[in-house]
């Protein structure tokens, strides 16, 4: 079986808040108060974002990642495996 290693690409991530509502950058990262009905909704009372990505609606919840795409595809990455996959760049 041939092995591949993943290309070195840069993405845009903010993580879920554990405390409070949804952060401004956190909002824009998910296009905005006006697209709350294209990609994105968030249940204040337990604090879960449902996320549209390519595969369908996904749960982020708090202290998840959420990702936006090197195509602008957004999707939720739990804490540990965020870890293990991306580093800061300076």
């Amino acid at each position: 079986m041939a092995k591949f290693r993943k290309k070195p690409v840069v993405i845009e991530a903010i993580q879920h808040s554990t405390r409070g509502g949804l952060s401004d950058a956190l909002v824009e990262l998910l296009g905005g108060e006006g697209s709350r009905n294209i990609g994105w909704s968030f249940n204040s009372h337990t604090r879960i974002i449902r996320v549209t990505t390519l595969e369908g609606s996904m749960r982020a919840e708090p202290g998840d990642w959420i990702i936006k795409g090197i195509k602008g595809e957004l999707y939720p990455c739990k804490p540990d495996i965020f870890a293990a996959t991306y580093e800061p760049v300076e």
